[in-house]
């Protein structure tokens, strides 16, 4: 027979992504922030493999990413609404776990389940910010995508990319829930 933990269930049940853009200082100062990071590596790495790193970005990390941002937003020549997205979500931030996907060479694990790994790590530091009493949101925005910016940023190689920003700080006002999906329409039974 199973043994459910209510308390796990309710948070699952009830959580939402707080707005990063509202959250404030403090920021999980180093020993709470490694207690954190600690908890969120406990996620499926078939063959031990870690392929994943993380950057912790402090405040002076996130002011000269947004100029960085925007330098690589006008090298592209985009847009002032383009370079507001770059910038924005440095600017705002406090402090950020940058996941890095760093795949290995490899033959038993396939390159899906690493990348899923890091994919997992994600979503574990929102888990354990949360848990920990933080406001944590998931982002990640055009520049992680741009290969230019990620070597640039944060030293990745051709094959590494950015699975997650992970903004961790001081949580605003909580936003209405969201729709949740059609369980209807997505689950197939065999």
């Amino acid at each position: 027979m199973p043994d459910p933990n209510p308390a796990v269930l309710d948070y699952l049940a009830n959580r939402r992504s707080p707005g990063a853009k509202l959250f404030t200082a403090p920021v999980p100062d180093r020993d709470q922030l490694m207690q954190i990071l600690t908890l969120a590596t406990r996620v499926p790495d078939h063959g031990k493999l870690e392929p994943w790193r993380m950057i912790v970005l402090d405040r002076a990390a996130m002011t000269r990413l947004a100029d960085l941002a925007e330098e690589r937003a006008r090298e592209l020549g985009a847009d002032a609404e383009k370079i507001e997205k770059g910038r924005g979500q440095f600017d705002r931030g406090h402090l950020a776990v940058v996941v890095i996907s760093s795949p290995k060479d490899a033959e038993k694990v396939p390159l899906a389940e690493q990348v899923l790994s890091a994919g997992a790590l994600c979503m574990n530091l929102v888990h354990a910010a949360t848990a920990a009493g933080w406001g944590a949101c998931w982002l990640s925005g055009w520049p992680s995508h741009d290969a230019t910016f990620r070597a640039r940023a944060f030293g990745c190689a051709p094959e590494e990319t950015v699975a997650g920003i992970i903004h961790i700080a001081t949580p605003g006002p909580m936003a209405p829930d969201r729709p949740r999906p059609d369980l209807a329409r997505l689950v197939s039974w065999s």
